[in-house]
């Protein structure tokens, strides 16, 4: 493992002790807890739940930047680099298998994809999972797209990325055009419509 990679390890695992202690600090007061309300990035703590502390402040944006030449790696080994998705409008998924949020969008993700794959090209990338552990996963939830491994975290560092899940909207010039924390199927619907209208 690089350093540049267990450092990513060790930011990562201090988030972690972080969405803990708030997970623990809902039990203590009376039971978990699911923010019901998300639209202003305020919640409100009235459904029984998890917890998870948004990590999206955390994040560099990279709205305006062209996507980094980085090598990523398909399941079988093979490098894919994102210059590839270039020529018509893209959505970049960065998540993994132990992200509780993550878990909850990628149904959400295999749903729009299902609906809008033939026009916009969708990608997952997984810092983090081995090969099966990543295929296994999102195939449990319906994701067909193509799922591309980032393991020493040159993609999320070149991005700027600690806190997960985060979506980038890429413009068939390889330009991020938006990005985004944790979203569900009518939001990426909705920002799929406004930012590529010419492939709705």
């Amino acid at each position: 493992m690089t350093r540049r990679a267990r450092d990513r390890a060790l930011a990562i695992a201090v988030g972690s002790l972080v969405a803990m202690s708030a997970i623990v600090a809902g039990f203590w007061l009376g039971g978990a807890f699911e923010p019901s309300q998300r639209t202003d990035g305020s919640f409100v703590l009235d459904e029984p739940g998890i917890f998870q502390q948004p990590l999206d402040d955390v994040n560099a944006d990279a709205s305006g930047d062209r996507l980094p030449d980085v090598v990523l790696y398909d399941a079988d080994g093979g490098e894919q680099r994102l210059d590839q998705l270039r020529g018509r409008p893209a959505v970049v998924n960065l998540w993994f298998s132990r992200c509780i949020p993550c878990r909850r969008e990628l149904v959400d993700f295999a749903e729009v994809h299902a609906e809008y794959g033939e026009r916009i090209t969708f990608v997952g990338i997984d810092p983090f999972d081995t090969p099966e552990a990543m295929v296994e996963f999102a195939s449990e939830r319906g994701v067909q797209y193509d799922l591309w491994r980032d393991p020493d975290q040159e993609f999320v560092d070149a991005v700027g990325i600690v806190g997960f899940p985060v979506t980038m909207f890429v413009a068939a010039d390889g330009t991020v055009v938006r990005q985004t924390g944790e979203i569900d199927a009518a939001g990426l619907r909705s920002a799929l419509d406004e930012l590529f209208p010419e492939a709705g």
